[in-house]
């Protein structure tokens, strides 16, 4: 079973960093926790500035397109015009100007359209190497607009430690990671991780956008104390909702060996082998009335073999069966362009692209022994994620999604998933945050049970607590998002928590639901502003409510997330 636990903290920052840190602590005048603004716009028309989508209507066309790349400090601010902060800018090589303009889906000359403008700012947004972008026009003339593309780069060598804990286990590592290659926007990584399930040496290297294309290649090795794991892709994806076609193959190998938990502790494991392998391609007629709608077919092969091995209990007792799939397949997809932004809702001080749209996909495949699987039967996918402003100042998104088998006439790994979430903005400053989330399975596999606790949600008890064929989850959180801009580098803030959840069905580790349970907590959250790691620190104190006399009344939890 593939997890994807949350990535832990880069502890040692790049060396100059750090030491401009200690040079900022004493000129932190400014508590602002803000980036430096992006550029005003001014015109050169008498009459004033028509809006965007007057600008689309009167068939404007687009004039010059100029790049403003700021770097990753902005000395015109006294607060960052020191020694310090001047040579961290020298050693950065700046994201170049043809890497900003790859990403653009406006060129000169072609009329102006406000999706277009809105969507080049979320593709480049979405990068790791840009702290925050826009596009704004900046003269009126002659019929066309010129318009200027303002980007601000962030710290993309990241060589340091790391480590994190959560549910009661640690975990390590260091890494040599460079997130902008000479600036271009490719990514090359070498580290070396130890964690809960395996350690690992890793080489991968990424570029989205290979020879300034909407290619990408992807490619990971690692040797890891169980196995290891070799992963490549080659692909043209739906870039944009206007793209016309997408298509791409991805090969991945892994061996591991995997673990069954119980109450937080290791009772058995065996081997993994999995190979997967996808080629896919798709058509689209591009966005139109505010929807895009895309067709996709391929053909998947997804094995896994499972073998009994020695443990500190004995041999492998729980041994899933190996399953063979091999199945082609055609979706559907539904995009709705429906996007705002947000400040301070799940990330600190950045500028958050929030999709309010409908996004829907189906997918329908059939595995066939006369090709090669191990049975037959009908792969089913669907998802579907939609989000709603229900009054001033609350917000809410729902998603579900559902994947499984239809074997003959019953339903095998059958997972089906609802997640709510809700918010309401208090202040600038302060946010409610409510999520519910049950994901209810239906013979599945033994590889994919169900897991709570720890990194699966309830902070308060140990890693994978508990174990089944169903789990519900509820929190509530009260966030606080401060103006502390400590060394100009971090933005700080704060969260208390409660959880309840639990899990129900069958439990092949032997111990059955320990019932409802529930945990309170206090949290610290630092926002990393200047680094192209883009996560958020979470340092959290748990307190269980119930479960087992053995757990440790008291959960300290150090990791890192995508979000608050």
């Amino acid at each position: 079973m593939i997890r994807n636990p949350a990535k832990p903290l880069q502890l040692l920052a790049p060396a100059c960093l750090w030491l401009i840190a200690g040079q900022a602590l004493a000129q932190e005048g400014s508590r602002s926790n803000l980036p430096p603004g992006l550029v005003t716009a001014s015109y050169d028309h008498p009459g004033g500035i028509p809006s965007p989508a007057q600008f689309e209507a009167s068939g404007t066309r687009i004039g010059e397109i100029r790049i403003r790349s700021r770097n990753v400090f902005d000395t015109s601010i006294p607060a960052e015009d020191t020694a310090l902060f001047r040579l961290a800018d020298r050693l950065h090589m700046q994201t170049r100007e043809s890497t900003i303009r790859d990403q653009l889906l406006i060129q000169e000359g072609e009329p102006y359209r406000e999706t277009s403008v809105a969507e080049s700012e979320r593709i480049l947004r979405g990068t790791r190497y840009l702290h925050d972008a826009s596009i704004q026009p900046v003269a009126w003339h002659d019929g066309e607009v010129d318009l200027e593309v303002d980007t601000q780069d962030v710290w993309t060598l990241t060589p340091g430690v790391s480590f994190g804990r959560a549910g009661g286990e640690n975990n390590f590592g260091f890494k040599l990671e460079e997130l902008n290659l000479l600036g271009r926007g490719s990514q090359l990584s070498l580290g070396y991780e130890s964690g809960v399930d395996r350690s690992s040496t890793t080489l991968a290297y990424r570029d989205s956008q290979l020879f300034g294309s909407w290619w990408g290649v992807h490619a990971n090795f690692a040797d890891s104390s169980d196995g290891g794991t070799r992963e490549f892709s080659l692909e043209h994806p739906f870039y944009s909702l206007d793209a016309r076609y997408a298509a791409g193959v991805s090969v991945l190998d892994e061996e591991r060996v995997d673990s069954v938990y119980d109450l937080g502790q290791i009772t058995d494991q065996y081997g993994t082998h999995q190979r997967l392998a996808t080629i896919y391609g798709g058509r689209s007629r591009g966005l139109s009335k505010g929807w895009s709608r895309r067709l996709t077919s391929g053909l998947t092969i997804d094995e896994s073999r499972f073998n009994r091995i020695d443990t500190a209990e004995g041999v492998t007792g729980i041994l899933p069966p190996d399953r063979k799939l091999v199945y082609p397949w055609i979706g559907y997809e539904w995009v709705q362009d429906k996007f705002e932004t947000a400040r301070n809702l799940n990330q600190i001080g950045r500028t958050e692209d929030v999709a309010l749209g409908m996004h829907a996909q189906l997918k329908l495949g059939y595995s066939s022994e006369a090709i090669g699987a191990d049975r037959n039967a009908w792969i089913l996918a669907a998802r579907a994620s939609r989000g709603f402003d229900i009054a001033e100042r609350h917000r809410l998104m729902l998603a579900w999604s559902f994947n499984g088998r239809l074997e003959g006439t019953s339903m095998t790994d059958g997972l089906s998933s609802l997640s709510a979430k809700y918010y309401f903005r208090e202040s600038d400053r302060g946010v409610l945050y409510l999520g519910a989330s049950a994901d209810s399975g239906s013979n599945l596999d033994l590889d994919h049970a169900v897991e709570l606790g720890g990194e699966n949600g309830l902070r308060g008890y140990p890693l994978r607590y508990q174990r089944g064929e169903g789990r519900w989850l509820v929190t509530a959180e009260q966030r606080l998002f401060t103006d502390w801009y400590p060394f100009r580098l971090f933005n700080v803030g704060a969260a208390a928590f409660f959880d309840m959840g639990r899990t129900w069905g069958a439990n092949p580790a032997g111990t059955p639901s320990q019932g409802v349970l529930k945990d309170v907590g206090l949290g610290l959250r630092l926002g990393n502003s200047r680094s192209a790691l883009g996560n958020v620190l979470h340092v959290d104190v748990a307190f269980p409510l119930d479960g087992d006399p053995s757990i440790k009344k008291v959960q300290f939890l150090i990791e890192t997330h995508r979000s608050f």
